[in-house]
């Protein structure tokens, strides 16, 4: 049984809850996964965890089942700008491939759920709602999302959690569940840090300006947004914005306290 009822459910929704929950904008944009409506992702693996391949990572869908996938297609005459991906409220950029497509894997929370992808010029939008109603899967109760506007840099995100366990790119998961899901060093990111059963206490999130790839004018421009209580009435998003000026710049973005 549906135990509670977002505001996310609003987004996009139909006189209908039975009918397929999408809007279009344009339909130069394409969402293929996940599908609008209803569905049980059931015992299926939908983690969060992407394989890493050095020297150099961008995010892929490698392995990952279609439960966990967003996947589609833009038409765009700009490759070198990236695209917009909103899920659930929190925006980043999206890397769009040669022939328009783009896939990157994401945990999603069982309840309400909204994706919603934008053309780097902002003229094509398409935008999905589904329902998962497997309410016996785990949800990241704490999510932080870090997203930076430059191609071509590579910016870490450091988690810190009340019982002292670091995860960043060198310690990916930890004892307490905490997971950050790939190490992006090719630009725009995002980086996932995600945690089920957070423990309580004061967080601490960093952003690292490991690399510029070459040119180091640039002002590099950080978007983190930290989601607590996701796909609950207590469900609360912060978002901040800083400015990195040079490598090896780090930069405490948020203290808080958990829940």
């Amino acid at each position: 049984m549906i135990k509670f009822y977002t505001k996310r459910l609003l987004t996009c929704m139909t006189s209908s809850l039975l009918a397929t929950m999408s809007c279009t904008a344009m339909a130069d944009a394409t969402i293929e996964l996940p599908r609008g409506g209803w569905r049980n992702s059931g015992g299926e693996a939908a983690g969060f965890k992407q394989p890493v391949h050095y020297p150099a990572s961008s995010v892929n869908a490698e392995g990952q089942n279609e439960m966990a996938l967003i996947k589609g297609r833009i038409s765009t005459n700009n490759k070198k700008k990236p695209g917009k991906l909103i899920v659930n409220g929190a925006a980043m950029p999206l890397s769009i491939g040669e022939g328009g497509e783009f896939s990157r894997p994401y945990s999603f929370s069982s309840g309400s759920n909204n994706v919603e992808v934008r053309s780097p010029d902002g003229s094509d939008v398409r935008r999905v709602q589904f329902f998962d109603t497997n309410t016996s899967r785990p949800n990241a109760r704490l999510r932080v999302v870090l997203s930076w506007d430059s191609d071509g840099t590579d910016l870490d995100l450091h988690v810190i959690s009340p019982d002292g366990q670091h995860v960043f790119y060198g310690n990916r998961v930890v004892q307490n569940g905490g997971a950050l899901d790939v190490d992006v060093t090719t630009g725009y990111g995002p980086e996932i840090y995600a945690n089920t059963a957070p423990p309580k206490g004061s967080y601490h999130v960093y952003v690292n300006y490991y690399g510029s790839g070459g040119d180091e004018k640039n002002l590099t421009i950080a978007r983190v947004a930290i989601i607590s209580q996701e796909g609950t009435l207590s469900e609360k998003q912060q978002s901040f914005q800083v400015p990195l000026r040079k490598p090896g710049e780090l930069t405490l973005v948020k203290s808080f306290t958990y829940p």
